[in-house]
């Protein structure tokens, strides 16, 4: 410790600094609701404990993020507010019954998701801490999706529901694959509990390493890839595939610089060849291996073709709650693409801002240099391994509900990372010392590096 350590203002900002790294208990509270879907009425409203708690926080947080307590305001916040109120004018002109409803549910879940990862998660500590707790909740839910992938009932649906007063979310009756159940634990439905768990794949193997022991982190990771295969998702296995890949290719190229640059060109060579080649889109083409059978390839490359119609042609606000025209041998109305649902929804405009919002912000963390600064570096290439996978993966699926929340929570929870000063040697090494007292607090070598004394001493 330092003489400016124990003065006034440097145990001010130690104190601050503590502070700042500790998560927020209501970040775990948070979680918990996400995870534990506990639905009750309070009059004509039928809500759940994350949109009540969302609902009490969205106004406050957002006062609080534009007077500037969370870091400056970032091109993102405004796309994604604009986002939010694009879709009132889409529902007015669509569903005018519904616009207070959906648009305070909605909104709720979205832009309390993102406050909240956003005001909370402002540091190295507070986001190593997140880790830790949603691998350990991915762990914890791992043996009750175990119980049902053998019998098909969820487990912890079924315990809420057994409670006087309180609902749960409903068992989804979805044919198995591959001679299981598919598992949806606590979600909505399967492929929400497959991208819980991928997300929190690389953020427990990359962003943990060095925090948590090696052999741990190695079985921990695949206890939660097998949790992700438990839905029996294409989605959710495309996200965890690619996020391997990545990892896979990070590691075998460590030596080239510029190794993310080569991996682009070849992703732009295959597209263009595939297109050159094949009697198929390539978009086609990529549906047909990122999904369980040929069927299903087919089905979703007809709902991408008529879904985007209905876009084309309802450009502005969209169709809103509306039923989508398809041909009437297309029975379901499901649309198995998060992107387009948007679009088709609420129109190209709402589509534009959040795909902005979106990428503005993973497009900044992820050029953002940090290699002096390895925890900062491992991070950040967690997080953005997270949402590469994740990205990819909404083009397949929709996601709603508390998922819906959750995604945009755990991107928010990753912007502190596109102001962050990176530490170099000598402050990781004076922070290490602050941390540990190995320094004498009125040494007239403080302010020297643990190298420089070490020579010294030589």
């Amino acid at each position: 410790m330092s003489i400016a350590d124990i003065s006034p203002s440097g145990r001010v900002a130690r104190v601050a600094r503590v502070k700042e790294d500790k998560l927020s208990p209501l970040v775990t509270l948070y979680i918990f609701c996400v995870v534990i879907p506990i639905y009750f009425y309070v009059g004509p409203l039928y809500l759940n404990t994350l949109r009540a708690m969302l609902l009490i926080l969205v106004v406050p947080l957002w006062a609080r993020l534009l007077m500037g307590h969370f870091g400056r305001v970032i091109a993102t916040d405004w796309l994604l507010l604009l986002y939010f109120l694009w879709t009132i004018p889409a529902l007015w002109v669509n569903n005018p019954d519904q616009v207070v409803q959906q648009s305070g549910s909605t909104g709720a879940e979205f832009l309390g998701g993102y406050l909240v990862g956003r005001a909370y998660v402002r540091s190295k500590g507070a986001f190593l801490t997140l880790c830790r707790q949603l691998s350990l909740i991915v762990l914890l839910l791992l043996p009750f999706g175990l119980v049902e992938a053998r019998t098909a009932d969820p487990i912890i649906p079924d315990l809420i529901r057994r409670l006087p007063g309180v609902f749960s979310v409903p068992d989804v009756d979805i044919p198995g694959r591959m001679g299981l159940n598919r598992v949806q634990n606590s979600f909505n439905h399967p492929i929400h509990y497959g991208l819980f768990c991928s997300v929190v794949f690389s953020l427990n193997f990359i962003a943990l390493n060095g925090k948590i022991g090696t052999a741990w982190r190695w079985i921990s990771s695949a206890l939660i890839g097998m949790g992700c295969f438990l839905a029996l998702s294409s989605g959710a296995l495309l996200a965890l595939l690619l996020q391997l890949g990545l990892i896979t290719w990070a590691f075998v190229l460590h030596k080239v610089e510029k190794r993310w640059w080569i991996l682009l060109g070849l992703f732009v060579l295959a597209y263009i060849t595939v297109d050159l080649l094949s009697n198929r889109t390539p978009i086609r083409v990529f549906l047909s291996y990122a999904t369980f059978s040929a069927h299903t390839a087919y089905w979703r490359s007809l709902i991408f073709e008529y879904g985007f119609q209905n876009a084309l042609d309802n450009p502005l606000f969209g169709i809103g709650l509306n039923d989508w025209e398809r041909p009437d041998w297309m029975y379901g109305d499901s649309m198995d693409n998060f992107w387009l649902v948007v679009a088709v929804r609420f129109g190209f405009p709402a589509a534009i801002f959040l795909i902005a919002g979106y990428l503005y912000a993973l497009f900044k963390v992820m050029f953002r240099d940090l290699d002096s600064d390895p925890d900062l570096w491992k991070i950040r290439r967690a997080w953005v391994f997270s949402f590469v996978g994740l990205t990819f993966t909404l083009c397949t699926v929709h996601v709603w509900a508390n998922i819906y929340s959750f995604v945009f929570f755990i991107f928010a929870a990753g912007i502190w990372l596109m102001d962050v000063k990176p530490k170099d040697d000598d402050e990781r090494t004076a922070e290490a010392d602050r941390d540990t007292g190995t320094s004498l607090p009125y040494s007239r070598f403080a302010h020297v590096s643990r190298q420089d004394r070490q020579l010294k001493r030589g």
